[in-house]
């Protein structure tokens, strides 16, 4: 009898490790899930930075031109504009 005692508790014990098992690999997917949503976060923000460099760029660029006549005046607006027209596609685009 004794010995059935003891199987009784070792297959109560496999299932204690069975279901710890189970909690544990979802536990794993869960995290693997989350994982994946952080890397595509920090990829988007990775991604902005470099257009937020490249409109940082482009407006020094802007900046520096010499404001000597008209015409030069008219570019300078027209590139604001282009600019301001492209901000506003990227933020369209990120939404």
């Amino acid at each position: 009898m004794k010995d059935y005692g003891a199987l009784q508790k070792l297959e109560r014990l496999a299932e204690r490790v069975e279901e710890k098992v189970r909690l544990l690999e979802e536990e794993n997917t869960a995290l693997k899930n989350q994982l994946l949503i952080y890397q595509k976060q920090l990829s988007d923000q990775g991604a902005a930075l470099e257009d937020f460099k490249n409109q940082i760029k482009i407006s020094k660029i802007v900046r520096n031109i010499p404001v000597e006549n008209k015409a030069s005046a008219e570019l300078k607006g027209r590139i604001d504009d282009y600019i301001k027209e492209i901000d506003k596609i990227i933020t369209y685009l990120s939404d």
